[in-house]
Formats: structure tokens, sequence, C-alpha cells
């Protein structure tokens, strides 16, 4: 009894200390998917930040040339020397009011150097800068000192935030004679943020929040703001009559050994923990910071647990499923012995079954082949020999490589073959290619199953072959249709934007102009500094063209990339870029209300690009009778019944009842010059992606798209 008893408490003892070290190592595991997790974290955050610092950049080196450009005119040298002038102010006016236009920007305007503007691009509006004080500007400070000035406030006059670049106007002997600045607006960036899934936001040199993607956080500090730095905003009037910052609602957790920092927030009324990591923009003096949401830190540890006890209990139940699979192997093995009575019992039976399945195989279309367990060709039917030419008496008894295999595709052929031979056949079927006896190729279907014999052994494979040669030439007929019909619509359409595009290649070209003329100028003068400048700016400049010619190109291309997860969000803004030249040209504007949270598409991305461009570039022509004020193309899009619902809407003149069924026809149409085939294409391109495409007119005028589509799978 005494033995026994310390039997127990060694048994005992032992499962006690197997427990105890399983839990340390899930314990363990948990930990280290958890720092796993949060590395990825913060490598997806790097990529991202990398995509946002070039955005950035581009915004504010875009237009760092106009300054220093535009100041080399004549007439900008004349209104600075004659100020009084009117004839000098009107041209001065107009010269930079047509340059604004044609760079983009949105304003343009010339300083003297008590701080006066001369003359603006906005001379002709209600809120024109001719005649307004700048002089508390930092901008106008650094160029009226001979540098270069950058700076991002609330506009003096207008209110409206931007980036303000300036540069000095310098005479031929190198004096500065006045100030021309140009004011950029961040809106775009700020509407794109408002897509993403985390926050982003971007602080200026003293901690203010003055971009983000939560519209809550902006103007708040990161920090506490000294007197000085109070006193020298209200003095150069930074963000308007603000004189309060008051500081993020964050609480920051700082990890020894962690990437980034920790940062607890409540955004919609809930509080979340987030990864966040701090990009320093030191030539803009600002920094960028992107986070990630911290949950699935969480959640990856929580997996591991909860894995590691599920192996726990898989091995704590393997004993008990030991017991049961060896009574269950005993009654089996007496069900196996009825069975094998029951089939001696039918033998004679099953043998004149033989005959009959036989008889019937013999007449069948399909292909029929039996190999054994050898791989030896045992039957073949007169539809097998027909399909490759070899007769019963050739093929039967053959191991491989076989004579009908394609020579090409003898690898394929081998890998097949010892799949099946492994006892993993392809359950469903797969495509193979034969040579015929006299040459000719014939492309099949091969369905392999196992050969029972009448004691219900294994005793080999059984093969149904169905000709589909015929089948592929028409498939590869039909797509090849499509895609020239899809490619043909992409070239029409480009074709309806052909002046919208030169006019955005207008633009660097003109910039090349201007920056190889002064290189010329600066290169008779000497000037090595200001000649390397202007060829620094000419190659940028040269980018930017073979930029946009790239994104042309991407479009047009005969080729897609193939199915994909599309965000919307990211479909309708590359379609919109194709057509922002053409939307300037039309006076129009586009209103986009997409969810950040909306989830992917799976589809071809560059096909259903093509179908929002031409949704888009029939909006456009529908509103040419519209008031301009009025030409607003609507895009939203939400989560309805497990699809993704695009709606694309106007304010045209909506479709007439009577036309409403021929919509859709092909080479019909009611634009001039138009194919006819557009809105076909569209739609044959939504079927072939399991979704649908509708129109109804809108009360008050214009007509409304709904493209829907399936979601991709979690």
């Amino acid at each position: 009894m005494a033995r026994s008893r310390r039997g127990r408490w060694r048994t005992l003892l032992a499962w006690t200390a197997a427990v105890a070290v399983a839990l340390l190592l899930i314990g363990a595991a948990g930990q280290w998917a958890a720092a796993r997790e949060a590395s990825f974290q913060a490598d997806s955050i790097r990529r991202a930040m990398e995509v946002h610092v070039l955005g950035l950049r581009d915004a504010a080196g875009k237009y760092g040339y106009l300054p220093r450009t535009a100041g080399m005119h004549p007439d900008v040298f004349d209104v600075l020397a004659h100020p009084r002038d009117p004839a000098a102010q009107q041209r001065a006016n107009r010269y930079i009011e047509e340059v604004n236009r044609h760079a983009g920007s949105d304003a343009l305007y010339l300083i003297d150097l008590q701080g006066l503007t001369l003359a603006a691009s906005n001379w002709a509006t209600p809120q024109s800068f001719v005649g307004e004080s700048y002089a508390n500007r930092p901008y106008f400070i650094d160029a009226r000192a001979g540098r270069s000035g950058l700076f991002y406030g609330v506009g003096q006059t207008t209110g409206e935030p931007g980036l303000f670049m300036s540069a000095p106007v310098r005479s031929e002997a190198g004096a500065v004679l006045g100030v021309l600045t140009v004011k950029i607006s961040l809106r775009q960036l700020q509407e794109a943020w408002t897509f993403a899934r985390e926050p982003i936001l971007l602080t200026d040199a003293r901690g203010i929040v003055f971009l983000s993607s939560v519209p809550a956080w902006m103007y708040q500090a990161t920090r506490p703001l000294a007197a000085a730095d109070l006193e020298g905003m209200k003095r150069d009037q930074q963000y308007g009559a603000r004189t309060g910052f008051s500081p993020l609602p964050w609480t920051v957790e700082r990890e020894e050994g962690h990437p980034g920092y920790l940062v607890r927030t409540d955004i919609g009324g809930k509080t979340r923990r987030f990864l966040a990591l701090d990009e320093p923009l030191p030539d803009l003096g600002w920094t960028l910071t992107v986070m990630a949401d911290h949950a699935e830190v969480a959640r990856a540890r929580e997996r591991t647990w909860m894995l590691g006890l599920l192996c726990a209990g898989v091995l704590l139940l393997g004993g008990l499923y030991w017991q049961l699979r060896e009574r269950r192997f005993a009654e089996q093995r007496d069900a196996r012995r009825d069975l094998e009575l029951r089939v001696r019992e039918r033998t004679h039976a099953l043998d004149e079954a033989h005959a009959f399945r036989k008889a019937m195989e013999d007449s069948l279309l399909v292909g029929m082949r039996a190999r054994d367990l050898e791989g030896r060709i045992i039957y073949v039917n007169p539809a097998f020999c027909e399909m490759t030419g070899y007769g019963a008496d050739e093929l039967l008894g053959r191991l491989p490589p076989y004579p009908y295999w394609h020579p090409d595709d003898v690898a394929q052929h081998w890998l097949h073959y010892q799949a099946m031979m492994n006892g993993q056949p392809a359950r469903s079927g797969f495509e193979s290619r034969l040579r015929h006896r006299d040459g000719h190729e014939v492309i099949t279907m091969v369905y392999t199953a196992q050969l029972i014999d009448a004691d219900g052994r294994h005793s080999g494979w059984m093969s149904s072959v169905v000709d589909i040669t015929e089948q592929k030439r028409a498939e590869l007929r039909q797509r090849q249709n499509d895609e020239q019909l899809q490619h043909a619509q992409r070239l029409a359409s480009l074709g309806e934007m052909a002046s919208t595009l030169a006019h955005e290649l207008n633009q660097p070209l003109m910039a090349l102009s201007n920056f190889a003329s002064a290189a010329k100028a600066f290169a008779e003068q000497g000037n090595q500094a200001l000649l390397a400048s202007s060829l620094d700016e000419t190659v940028a400049q040269a980018r930017r063209s073979a930029e946009i010619v790239r994104r042309i190109r991407g479009f047009v291309r005969q080729r897609t990339a193939g199915t994909e997860d599309c965000a919307v969000a990211a479909l309708v803004t590359h379609a919109l870029a194709l057509l922002q030249g053409e939307m300037r040209l039309r006076q129009a504007r586009a209103e986009v209300r997409i969810a950040p949270s909306l989830p992917p598409v799976r589809g071809d991305r560059v096909l259903l690009e093509q179908v929002l461009l031409n949704l888009l570039s029939n909006s456009l022509h529908a509103m040419l009778a519209t008031p301009p004020e009025q030409r607003v193309v609507e895009v939203e899009a939400e989560l309805l019944e497990g699809r993704v619902h695009i709606r694309v809407a106007d304010r045209g003149s909506g479709i007439d009842a009577a036309l409403a069924e021929q919509v859709f026809a092909p080479f019909f149409t009611t634009k001039a010059g138009g194919l006819g085939l557009g809105l076909n294409i569209c739609r044959t391109i939504v079927e072939a992606h399991r979704g649908r495409l509708s129109f109804a007119n809108r009360a008050g005028g214009g007509t409304v798209f709904t493209l829907e589509l399936e979601i991709s799978a979690p």
C-alpha cells in the first residue's frame, strides 16, 4: 500500500510539473507573439510613413520654383520700380494671375520691402491681397533678408490655412527689391487622410497639430508651450486669432526596447491604444506621426495562448482517443467480416453488372482508362483510343511514359502520375495536353478515382478523359474579343481626354522652358550657383512630365494585373486623378464620401478603374449645360447586405425614359463621336466580377449609376 501511495504521488507530481512547464511555455510563446506582432506593426508604419513623406515633400516642393522663376519677369521689376504707376501695377497683376493659373497654385503675390502687397493673382476678387501688409509674416522676413521662406499658417486675409513659400526678387546687382510669395493649400492631403484607417497627424516645430486625420486633434499641442512661443505665434498670426492651444488628450507610454511609443486616447467615444512612430522632416520644420491599432498585439498574444491551451487539451485527450479508437477498430473488424460475406453472396450479380458496364463504357464518347497499382494500363475504351490515335493492343500493358504524352509537358505528366500513385489525385480534375498519333494536340480534362475490385480492395485507378479542345479554343477567342473591346474603350476614353492631357503636360513643359531660358542666361553671366539650381529644377519638371505619361500608359496597357484586393477609395482616387485636368477644364468638382472602414473588393484593379472612369466621364459630359457652380459629381460607397454599393451621381438632365432600355445596348450612344460601347463594356466587366450595374434618375435632375461588387473574403 505504501508503494502504491508513493507511485500515485509521483504520478501527481509529474502531471503537476508537466502542467506548470506547459503553462510557462504558453506564457512565453504569448509574449513572443506579441513582440513579433509589434515589430510587424512598426515595419508597416514605416512603410506607410515613407509614402506620406513622399506626398508631403511633393506638395511642398512642387511649387518651390515658382517665386524664383516668376520674379525674373520685366513686369515684376517695373512695378517694384514704379509702385504708384497704375499701368505697371495692372500689367504685374495680369502677369502674376496668368502664371498662377497655369501653375495651379492657390495664390501668387508680390510684396515690396515694407511688406505691402503690390500685385496678386487674386487682384480682381473680393479677398484681394493687393494693398494688404504682411510685414509680420516670417516668410516675408526671411525673403527680405535674401533667403527662401517657408511657413504654414492661416491666411490673414482669407482665413484659409495654407503653405506659404517665398523668394527674394533681386536686381542684376543682387540687391533684394521685393518678395514674391506663393500659397499652396494642403486641403487635398487633408481630405486623403480622412480615408486612413488609423490616425495620422502633422505637427509644426512648436508641437502644434495643424493637419490630422482626427479633426478633434487640430490645433492642439503635443507639449506645453512657452510664453515666447505663444508671443511669436500671436505676432506672426500663424493660426489666426487663436491664443490658446490645449494639450492633446493622450496618455503616452514608452517601453524600453520597443519601437515607437504607445498612445492611449478616446476616439468616437471609445478608448483605444495605438503604436505611434514619429518621422522628423527637418527641411520643412515638421514632424509626421503615424499610428497603428495596438489591439492587434494583444489579440496576437491571446491567440497564441488559446492555441497553446488547445494543444495541451489535445494531448490530454489523446489517450482517451486511443482507447476509443481501439474499440472502434474491433467493431469495424466485425462489420468487415459481415460485409465480406455479403460480397461473396453477390459476386455473381456483380460479374453480370461488370459485363453490362463494359458494354456501356465502350459506347461512351468520354475516354475511359484504367491502370493498376504499378501504373500499367489495363483497360481503355474505344473513345480513348480515338482520342489518342493508338489502338487498345498498343496501349494495354504499357508503363509510363505513355506514347500519347505531349513531349513539351512530360514533367507535368510525371507530376500528376506521382500524385496519383501517392493516393492524392486531383479531386476536381486537371487539364492535360496530349499528342495524337498523327501529331496534332488534344486538350483534355482528366478525372481520376480509385478502382475498387469485387473484394473491395484498391486495385488501381480509373480515369475519365474528356476532350475540351474546341471549348478551349472558343474560350480563347471570346477572351481575346473581350480584351480588344475593353482596350478600344480605354483608348476612346483617352481620346476624349486628349486636350486635357495636353494641358496637364503643358504645365511642366512651360516650367522646363522657363528654367532652360534662365539657365542659359545664368550660363552667359557665369553664375554657377543659379545655373545649377535652374538645371535641378529642369530635371524635376522632366520627372513630373514622365510621371504623367507613366500614369496614362498604365491605364492604356492591353494586359491587366489580374485579380487582387482593391480598396474602393484608391480606385476612386486613381480614376479622379486621370480626370483631374478635364474637371478643371469643365469647371467641375467631385465630392467623395467613402467610409475608411469600408472593406476592399475583389477584382481586376485596371478593369474596375476603367468602369469608374467611364461613369465619371459620362457624368461630366451630362453636365455640359449645367451652370458651373452646380457641376458636381458625387461619389459615395457603403456596405449593404454583404456587398459594396458605389454610386456615381451627376446633376445633368437625366436619361429619357424612352431611352432607358437602350442605355446598356452595344453601339448605342448620345455622345457625338462616341463608340456606343462604354456602358456595355462596363456592364460586361461588372458581371464578370459577379456584380451588378444599374442606374436611376435622381430627384431634381441628374442620374445615379450604382455599381454593386462583392467584398474580399476575410
